[in-house]
């Protein structure tokens, strides 16, 4: 069953060569915010990159859109990289931070994270329904999204699903306000005897916080002033990753080490088809087509400039160690990435936590207007 979801790296004469996804190296390696040693620690790395649900291109889906797309590949890669991005907040907040996948897992909360992101219309997170409400928003399902779009898609499908418990919160203007995130995740209810008071909130519960910050680290390529803060926002705890890539290539930037990003490519074709419960060996084969063994790497500085920084904090504290970090590391950083503050800025308006439906600027802020479809033709066999 192991060899359903590896990939096959080939030389250039043909035979099976092992992957150069972690380097043999003495720098730290850090994948969603853990800290692993690339000598001691690679089988750990690969086991906990083969736990990520991994979300590719697909064909053979139910139509999407006016023209009947059957398949997102050449310009579903952003979209599939926001599935990924969720995957692991939802994993996190309804598993564990250090849960393991194996081929035969058959956890019902996994099952029914993974079946949330499946090609299926009703889905809340499948391709049909974040292609769809980015047409909503004056993307036409088949268009390129860059990553602030499928922060905001992301953002406002997620109210509709209230079993995945979770907030998501998109930060813009390169700021993160805490009076906001606290008005969204606090939530208060009705008991008399809740009398604990933070903040000028009376506190009963937290909802996990999906925090996104789209940002844009230069004009064609990245400036090398912002490597070292993109390092510390990969070794924060509470990262699960960049949404970002290579120029018209979405990637899931999942780590560091050195100077170079760990990634995992959603440029890969697979049919369409459903897990469910996992019973049949059909369902079995596809839950594997959601995992991949290997990572691959690019150097920081070949990124594209417009990534979107993921952070997840499943509690209070979690939050409050995120500010410390920013505050005290990021902060401290010559060109910081962004800001925190603890009110939002005057001149900003009052706040609500539901997205202006009417306000496209959101979805192109931090866009090229001259996107191009992904131009990556790589396809990698599946065994």
């Amino acid at each position: 069953m192991d060899a359903m979801f590896d990939i096959c790296y080939l030389s250039p004469d043909g035979i099976n060569v092992e992957p150069d996804d972690i380097p043999e190296t003495k720098d730290n390696v850090w994948v969603l915010g853990k800290k692993y040693s690339a000598i001691q620690d690679l089988e750990r790395i690969r086991r906990d990159i083969t736990s990520v649900i991994w979300c590719t291109y697909r064909k053979g889906f139910v139509p999407i859109g006016d023209e009947g797309l059957t398949s997102d590949k050449g310009w579903g890669c952003m979209l599939r990289c926001g599935q990924m991005v969720l995957g692991v907040a939802l994993i996190k907040v309804h598993l564990s931070a250090d849960w393991v996948w194996t081929p035969e897992t058959r956890d019902p909360t996994y099952l029914k994270i993974v079946q949330r992101l499946e090609e299926r219309k009703q889905a809340p997170y499948s391709i049909h329904q974040v292609a769809l409400m980015g047409a909503c928003e004056g993307k036409e399902v088949g268009q390129w999204f860059g990553p602030n779009t499928v922060a905001q898609v992301l953002k406002k499908l997620v109210v509709y699903d209230k079993w995945s418990s979770l907030v998501i919160h998109v930060a813009l203007d390169n700021t993160v306000v805490k009076e906001d995130i606290l008005q969204q995740c606090i939530v208060n209810n009705d008991r008399g005897d809740c009398s604990e008071n933070v903040d000028g909130f009376v506190v009963s519960d937290w909802m996990p916080l999906l925090l996104i910050v789209p940002l844009r680290l230069g004009l064609s390529e990245i400036n090398p002033i912002y490597m070292e803060g993109l390092k510390i926002c990969f070794q924060s705890p509470q990262s699960i990753g960049v949404i970002g890539g290579k120029p018209n290539q979405a990637l899931y930037l999942i780590g560091c080490v050195g100077d170079e990003v760990i990634y995992l490519d959603p440029h890969t074709t697979q049919k369409s088809g459903l897990v469910e419960n996992k019973l049949t060996d059909e369902q079995k084969e596809m839950d594997c087509t959601y995992h991949c063994k290997y990572a691959s790497r690019i150097p920081i500085l070949s990124m594209d400039p417009s990534v979107a920084v993921c952070f997840l904090c499943r509690t209070r504290s979690d939050f409050d160690e995120l500010c410390e970090l920013i505050e005290k590391r990021l902060m401290q950083e010559s060109q910081p990435l962004f800001e925190i503050c603890e009110k939002r800025p005057s001149h900003w308006g009052p706040n609500t936590n539901d997205i202006d439906l009417q306000n496209t600027n959101l979805f192109t802020e931090f866009e090229e207007v001259d996107r191009q479809f992904d131009d990556s033709d790589i396809e990698f066999e599946i065994l």
